[in-house]
Protein backbone atom coordinates (compact mmCIF):
# COMPACT_ATOMS: atom_id res chain seq x y z
CA UNK A 1 0.00 0.00 0.00
CA UNK A 2 2.90 2.51 0.69
CA UNK A 3 4.52 1.74 -2.50
CA UNK A 4 0.99 2.28 -4.13
CA UNK A 5 0.48 5.70 -2.54
CA UNK A 6 4.52 6.37 -3.78
CA UNK A 7 3.67 5.81 -7.18
CA UNK A 8 0.58 8.37 -7.32
CA UNK A 9 2.79 11.07 -5.88
CA UNK A 10 5.37 10.48 -8.93
CA UNK A 11 2.91 10.45 -11.57
CA UNK A 12 2.48 13.94 -13.53
CA UNK A 13 0.62 12.83 -16.31
CA UNK A 14 -1.53 10.02 -17.49
CA UNK A 15 -2.68 8.70 -20.79
CA UNK A 16 -5.98 7.06 -21.54
CA UNK A 17 -6.34 4.55 -25.01
CA UNK A 18 -10.13 4.65 -25.44
CA UNK A 19 -11.88 1.62 -26.45
CA UNK A 20 -16.18 0.73 -26.68
CA UNK A 21 -15.11 -1.35 -23.72
CA UNK A 22 -11.81 -1.79 -22.05
CA UNK A 23 -9.31 1.45 -21.56
CA UNK A 24 -5.47 1.26 -21.38
CA UNK A 25 -3.38 3.62 -18.89
CA UNK A 26 -0.06 4.98 -19.04
CA UNK A 27 0.78 7.11 -16.30
CA UNK A 28 4.62 8.52 -16.67
CA UNK A 29 6.41 10.13 -13.84
CA UNK A 30 7.85 13.89 -14.03
CA UNK A 31 10.90 12.30 -15.28
CA UNK A 32 8.90 11.03 -18.06
CA UNK A 33 8.79 7.39 -16.81
CA UNK A 34 6.27 4.96 -17.12
CA UNK A 35 5.24 4.23 -13.64
CA UNK A 36 1.65 2.75 -14.17
CA UNK A 37 0.71 0.31 -17.00
CA UNK A 38 -3.15 -0.49 -16.76
CA UNK A 39 -6.13 -2.31 -18.62
CA UNK A 40 -9.87 -1.55 -17.09
CA UNK A 41 -13.44 -1.42 -17.81
CA UNK A 42 -14.98 1.90 -18.07
CA UNK A 43 -16.13 1.19 -13.97
CA UNK A 44 -12.92 -0.17 -13.09
CA UNK A 45 -11.46 3.69 -14.80
CA UNK A 46 -13.51 5.60 -12.99
CA UNK A 47 -12.53 3.87 -10.09
CA UNK A 48 -9.22 4.26 -10.22
CA UNK A 49 -8.95 7.89 -11.03
CA UNK A 50 -11.15 8.95 -8.50
CA UNK A 51 -8.58 7.23 -5.99
CA UNK A 52 -6.03 9.45 -7.84
CA UNK A 53 -4.73 12.91 -6.60
CA UNK A 54 -5.39 15.97 -9.23
CA UNK A 55 -3.49 15.17 -11.85
CA UNK A 56 -3.14 16.09 -15.92
CA UNK A 57 -5.15 13.26 -18.15
CA UNK A 58 -5.25 13.20 -21.63
CA UNK A 59 -7.21 11.71 -24.18
CA UNK A 60 -7.70 11.86 -27.86
CA UNK A 61 -10.69 13.04 -29.22
CA UNK A 62 -13.35 10.85 -30.43
CA UNK A 63 -15.94 8.47 -29.97
CA UNK A 64 -17.06 8.56 -25.88
CA UNK A 65 -13.97 11.29 -25.28
CA UNK A 66 -16.20 14.27 -24.39
CA UNK A 67 -18.33 12.29 -21.64
CA UNK A 68 -15.27 10.47 -20.17
CA UNK A 69 -14.10 14.01 -20.03
CA UNK A 70 -16.46 15.11 -18.10
CA UNK A 71 -16.88 12.64 -15.82
CA UNK A 72 -12.70 13.13 -15.00
CA UNK A 73 -12.80 16.95 -14.76
CA UNK A 74 -15.55 16.24 -12.26
CA UNK A 75 -13.44 14.20 -9.71
CA UNK A 76 -10.56 16.78 -10.04
CA UNK A 77 -8.75 16.23 -12.70
CA UNK A 78 -7.30 18.64 -15.29
CA UNK A 79 -8.72 16.81 -18.74
CA UNK A 80 -6.83 17.54 -22.19
CA UNK A 81 -8.26 15.82 -25.51
CA UNK A 82 -5.74 16.03 -28.50
CA UNK A 83 -6.66 15.80 -32.13
CA UNK A 84 -5.57 12.05 -33.19
CA UNK A 85 -3.27 13.02 -35.69
CA UNK A 86 -1.25 14.75 -33.54
CA UNK A 87 -0.53 12.34 -31.16
CA UNK A 88 0.59 9.68 -34.15
CA UNK A 89 3.96 11.39 -34.31
CA UNK A 90 4.88 10.26 -30.68
CA UNK A 91 4.29 6.76 -30.93
CA UNK A 92 7.39 4.32 -30.82
CA UNK A 93 8.45 1.70 -32.86
CA UNK A 94 5.51 -0.68 -33.22
CA UNK A 95 1.43 0.49 -32.34
CA UNK A 96 -0.40 -1.03 -29.55
CA UNK A 97 -2.74 -0.01 -27.01
CA UNK A 98 -0.11 0.88 -24.48
CA UNK A 99 1.98 2.56 -26.56
CA UNK A 100 -0.62 4.61 -27.83
CA UNK A 101 -1.90 5.64 -24.43
CA UNK A 102 2.05 6.33 -23.45
CA UNK A 103 2.49 8.81 -26.27
CA UNK A 104 -0.95 10.34 -25.24
CA UNK A 105 0.81 11.13 -21.71
CA UNK A 106 3.46 12.68 -23.35
CA UNK A 107 1.65 14.42 -26.26
CA UNK A 108 -0.47 16.04 -23.31
CA UNK A 109 2.56 17.56 -21.29
CA UNK A 110 3.31 20.06 -24.15
CA UNK A 111 2.10 23.60 -23.54
CA UNK A 112 2.08 24.28 -27.20
CA UNK A 113 -0.01 21.07 -28.26
CA UNK A 114 -3.66 21.78 -29.90
CA UNK A 115 -6.53 20.67 -27.85
CA UNK A 116 -9.87 19.82 -28.30
CA UNK A 117 -12.27 21.50 -26.17
CA UNK A 118 -14.70 19.30 -24.18
CA UNK A 119 -18.42 19.88 -25.19
CA UNK A 120 -21.19 19.94 -23.27
CA UNK A 121 -24.29 17.69 -23.08
CA UNK A 122 -26.06 20.64 -24.65
CA UNK A 123 -23.73 21.31 -28.02
CA UNK A 124 -23.66 17.39 -28.21
CA UNK A 125 -27.44 16.85 -28.22
CA UNK A 126 -27.28 19.82 -31.27
CA UNK A 127 -24.34 18.30 -32.99
CA UNK A 128 -26.16 14.57 -33.03
CA UNK A 129 -29.26 16.66 -34.44
CA UNK A 130 -27.17 18.40 -37.81
CA UNK A 131 -25.60 14.89 -38.22
CA UNK A 132 -29.09 13.27 -38.63
CA UNK A 133 -30.01 15.75 -40.80
CA UNK A 134 -26.95 15.42 -42.45
CA UNK A 135 -27.87 11.86 -43.35
CA UNK A 136 -30.99 12.06 -44.17
CA UNK A 137 -30.56 14.93 -47.02
CA UNK A 138 -27.83 12.32 -48.38
CA UNK A 139 -30.68 9.46 -48.83
CA UNK A 140 -32.99 12.47 -50.17
CA UNK A 141 -30.30 13.16 -52.65
CA UNK A 142 -29.41 9.85 -53.58
CA UNK A 143 -33.41 8.55 -54.06
CA UNK A 144 -33.43 12.13 -56.16
CA UNK A 145 -30.51 10.67 -58.38
CA UNK A 146 -31.74 7.73 -58.92
CA UNK A 147 -35.30 8.05 -59.81
CA UNK A 148 -33.74 10.44 -62.24
CA UNK A 149 -31.94 8.09 -63.70
CA UNK A 150 -34.72 5.32 -63.76
CA UNK A 151 -36.65 8.18 -65.69
CA UNK A 152 -33.79 8.81 -68.10
CA UNK A 153 -33.76 5.37 -69.52
CA UNK A 154 -37.32 5.64 -70.27
CA UNK A 155 -36.75 8.92 -72.20
CA UNK A 156 -38.41 11.00 -69.25
CA UNK A 157 -36.18 13.97 -68.00
CA UNK A 158 -36.71 17.00 -65.57
CA UNK A 159 -34.58 19.48 -63.55
CA UNK A 160 -32.30 18.47 -60.62
CA UNK A 161 -33.45 19.46 -57.48
CA UNK A 162 -36.22 18.56 -54.68
CA UNK A 163 -38.93 21.56 -56.03
CA UNK A 164 -39.01 20.51 -60.06
CA UNK A 165 -39.30 16.35 -58.38
CA UNK A 166 -41.97 17.50 -55.87
CA UNK A 167 -43.75 19.35 -59.15
CA UNK A 168 -43.37 16.84 -61.99
CA UNK A 169 -43.48 13.33 -60.36
CA UNK A 170 -47.43 12.93 -59.67
CA UNK A 171 -48.04 14.08 -63.32
CA UNK A 172 -45.34 11.29 -64.35
CA UNK A 173 -47.15 8.71 -62.24
CA UNK A 174 -50.51 9.64 -63.31
CA UNK A 175 -50.43 9.99 -66.58
CA UNK A 176 -50.98 6.95 -68.50
CA UNK A 177 -49.59 8.23 -72.15
CA UNK A 178 -45.78 7.80 -70.67
CA UNK A 179 -44.28 4.23 -71.63
CA UNK A 180 -44.02 3.18 -68.20
CA UNK A 181 -44.37 -0.64 -67.12
CA UNK A 182 -46.71 -1.44 -64.86
CA UNK A 183 -43.65 -2.34 -62.39
CA UNK A 184 -41.60 0.78 -63.02
CA UNK A 185 -44.51 2.23 -61.73
CA UNK A 186 -45.11 0.35 -59.18
CA UNK A 187 -40.97 0.95 -58.48
CA UNK A 188 -40.87 4.77 -58.97
CA UNK A 189 -43.95 5.59 -56.60
CA UNK A 190 -42.25 3.41 -53.85
CA UNK A 191 -39.71 5.90 -54.45
CA UNK A 192 -42.08 8.81 -54.76
CA UNK A 193 -43.35 7.84 -51.11
CA UNK A 194 -39.75 6.87 -49.94
CA UNK A 195 -39.12 10.99 -50.44
CA UNK A 196 -41.72 12.50 -49.18
CA UNK A 197 -41.27 10.54 -45.91
CA UNK A 198 -37.76 11.74 -46.35
CA UNK A 199 -39.00 15.59 -46.57
CA UNK A 200 -41.25 15.17 -43.91
CA UNK A 201 -38.19 13.93 -41.57
CA UNK A 202 -35.94 17.13 -42.87
CA UNK A 203 -38.26 19.44 -42.45
CA UNK A 204 -39.00 18.21 -38.82
CA UNK A 205 -35.49 18.43 -37.98
CA UNK A 206 -35.21 21.70 -39.60
CA UNK A 207 -38.03 23.17 -36.90
CA UNK A 208 -36.33 21.72 -34.07
CA UNK A 209 -32.75 23.55 -35.35
CA UNK A 210 -34.96 26.93 -35.71
CA UNK A 211 -36.28 26.59 -32.87
CA UNK A 212 -32.58 26.00 -30.67
CA UNK A 213 -31.67 29.23 -32.57
CA UNK A 214 -34.45 31.50 -31.63
CA UNK A 215 -34.13 30.38 -28.00
CA UNK A 216 -30.26 30.49 -27.80
CA UNK A 217 -28.84 34.18 -27.79
CA UNK A 218 -25.52 33.25 -28.67
CA UNK A 219 -27.34 32.14 -31.96
CA UNK A 220 -29.50 34.88 -32.19
CA UNK A 221 -26.69 37.50 -32.12
CA UNK A 222 -24.68 35.39 -34.97
CA UNK A 223 -28.12 35.05 -37.14
CA UNK A 224 -26.94 39.25 -37.15
CA UNK A 225 -24.32 38.14 -39.94
CA UNK A 226 -24.97 38.41 -43.23
CA UNK A 227 -24.98 34.38 -44.37
CA UNK A 228 -25.56 33.06 -41.51
CA UNK A 229 -29.24 31.17 -40.51
CA UNK A 230 -30.63 28.68 -37.96
CA UNK A 231 -28.44 26.15 -39.41
CA UNK A 232 -24.89 27.62 -39.67
CA UNK A 233 -25.39 29.04 -36.46
CA UNK A 234 -26.35 25.95 -34.60
CA UNK A 235 -23.61 23.80 -35.70
CA UNK A 236 -21.10 26.68 -34.98
CA UNK A 237 -22.11 27.17 -31.08
CA UNK A 238 -22.20 23.23 -30.73
CA UNK A 239 -18.75 22.77 -32.70
CA UNK A 240 -16.67 25.29 -30.76
CA UNK A 241 -19.19 26.91 -28.21
CA UNK A 242 -17.79 30.20 -27.47
CA UNK A 243 -14.46 30.12 -29.55
CA UNK A 244 -12.07 29.95 -26.26
CA UNK A 245 -10.37 27.02 -28.32
CA UNK A 246 -8.82 29.82 -30.84
CA UNK A 247 -6.41 32.73 -30.39
CA UNK A 248 -8.03 34.42 -33.16
CA UNK A 249 -10.48 34.17 -36.32
CA UNK A 250 -7.94 33.48 -38.07
CA UNK A 251 -7.12 30.23 -36.18
CA UNK A 252 -10.88 29.62 -36.41
CA UNK A 253 -10.81 29.79 -40.28
CA UNK A 254 -7.82 27.55 -40.66
CA UNK A 255 -8.92 24.74 -38.50
CA UNK A 256 -12.37 24.73 -40.87
CA UNK A 257 -9.88 24.54 -43.49
CA UNK A 258 -10.75 27.80 -45.55
CA UNK A 259 -7.48 29.15 -45.75
CA UNK A 260 -4.47 28.32 -48.61
CA UNK A 261 -2.47 25.18 -48.32
CA UNK A 262 1.20 26.20 -48.07
CA UNK A 263 3.83 24.33 -49.40
CA UNK A 264 7.15 26.79 -48.87
CA UNK A 265 10.90 25.51 -48.69
CA UNK A 266 13.93 27.08 -49.28
CA UNK A 267 12.74 30.76 -48.04
CA UNK A 268 9.87 30.44 -51.22
CA UNK A 269 6.08 30.83 -50.13
CA UNK A 270 3.87 28.77 -52.15
CA UNK A 271 0.17 28.98 -51.79
CA UNK A 272 -2.21 26.24 -52.85
CA UNK A 273 -5.85 25.52 -52.86
CA UNK A 274 -7.77 26.24 -49.54
CA UNK A 275 -6.31 22.93 -47.16
CA UNK A 276 -9.92 21.45 -46.47
CA UNK A 277 -8.42 20.54 -42.94
CA UNK A 278 -10.90 20.10 -40.15
CA UNK A 279 -14.81 19.95 -39.69
CA UNK A 280 -15.83 19.18 -43.42
CA UNK A 281 -19.38 19.54 -42.37
CA UNK A 282 -19.15 22.92 -40.49
CA UNK A 283 -16.76 24.36 -43.94
CA UNK A 284 -19.65 22.89 -46.33
CA UNK A 285 -22.67 25.06 -44.08
CA UNK A 286 -20.41 28.35 -44.26
CA UNK A 287 -19.74 27.99 -47.93
CA UNK A 288 -23.39 27.34 -48.35
CA UNK A 289 -24.17 30.68 -46.40
CA UNK A 290 -21.09 32.83 -48.29
CA UNK A 291 -22.91 31.73 -51.61
CA UNK A 292 -25.95 33.29 -50.24
CA UNK A 293 -24.39 36.45 -48.63
CA UNK A 294 -22.98 37.26 -52.19
CA UNK A 295 -26.06 36.96 -54.17
CA UNK A 296 -27.99 39.10 -51.32
CA UNK A 297 -25.78 41.47 -49.75
CA UNK A 298 -26.56 45.17 -50.68
CA UNK A 299 -23.11 46.04 -52.65
CA UNK A 300 -23.89 50.16 -52.30
CA UNK A 301 -22.93 51.29 -48.95
CA UNK A 302 -21.50 48.46 -46.95
CA UNK A 303 -17.92 47.54 -46.41
CA UNK A 304 -18.52 43.93 -47.03
CA UNK A 305 -20.38 44.44 -50.24
CA UNK A 306 -17.80 46.28 -51.67
CA UNK A 307 -15.31 44.25 -51.03
CA UNK A 308 -17.27 41.29 -52.48
CA UNK A 309 -17.34 43.79 -55.30
CA UNK A 310 -13.77 44.60 -55.40
CA UNK A 311 -12.90 40.51 -55.53
CA UNK A 312 -15.02 39.69 -58.31
CA UNK A 313 -13.79 41.77 -60.31
CA UNK A 314 -9.95 39.71 -60.11
CA UNK A 315 -11.15 36.29 -58.80
CA UNK A 316 -13.44 33.55 -60.20
CA UNK A 317 -16.87 32.97 -58.85
CA UNK A 318 -16.39 29.63 -56.87
CA UNK A 319 -13.28 31.51 -54.94
CA UNK A 320 -15.34 34.34 -54.06
CA UNK A 321 -18.00 32.37 -52.56
CA UNK A 322 -14.55 30.72 -50.62
CA UNK A 323 -13.11 34.30 -49.36
CA UNK A 324 -16.31 35.00 -48.08
CA UNK A 325 -16.96 31.93 -46.35
CA UNK A 326 -13.55 32.89 -44.69
CA UNK A 327 -14.47 35.95 -43.84
CA UNK A 328 -17.68 34.81 -42.08
CA UNK A 329 -15.79 31.92 -40.20
CA UNK A 330 -14.06 35.00 -38.81
CA UNK A 331 -16.92 37.38 -37.88
CA UNK A 332 -18.54 34.35 -36.33
CA UNK A 333 -15.38 33.75 -33.96
CA UNK A 334 -15.42 37.48 -32.76
CA UNK A 335 -19.06 37.88 -32.50
CA UNK A 336 -18.45 34.45 -29.75
CA UNK A 337 -15.85 35.55 -28.46
CA UNK A 338 -16.68 39.13 -27.66
CA UNK A 339 -19.96 38.40 -26.52
CA UNK A 340 -21.77 41.40 -29.10
CA UNK A 341 -24.00 41.74 -31.68
CA UNK A 342 -22.53 42.31 -34.61
CA UNK A 343 -21.92 45.89 -36.37
CA UNK A 344 -21.87 45.57 -39.93
CA UNK A 345 -19.46 48.39 -41.36
CA UNK A 346 -21.29 51.10 -43.77
CA UNK A 347 -19.08 53.14 -45.98
CA UNK A 348 -20.04 56.77 -46.98
CA UNK A 349 -21.69 57.01 -50.62
CA UNK A 350 -20.14 60.10 -52.39
CA UNK A 351 -22.72 61.98 -53.75
CA UNK A 352 -22.30 63.12 -57.36
CA UNK A 353 -21.98 67.17 -57.50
Amino acid sequence: MQIKSQIKSQIKSIGIDLGKTTFHLVALSTHSRVVVHKKFSRQQLLTYTANLPACLIGMEAGVGSHFLGRALRAQGHQVRLIPAQFVRPFVKSNKNDYRDAEAIAEAVERENMRFVPIKTEDQLDVQALHRVRERLVSRRTSVINQIRSFLLERGISFRKGPASLRRQMPEILENAEEKLSTRMRRLLDFLWQEWKHLQLQIESLNEDVEQIASQDEVCARLQQIPGVGPLVATAVVSAIGNGAAFHKGREFAAWLGLVPRQWSTGGKAKLLGISKRGNPYLRKMFIHGARAAVLRVKRQGSCLGQWMSGLETRAARNVVIVATANKLARISWAVLSSGEDYHPMHRAVSSAS
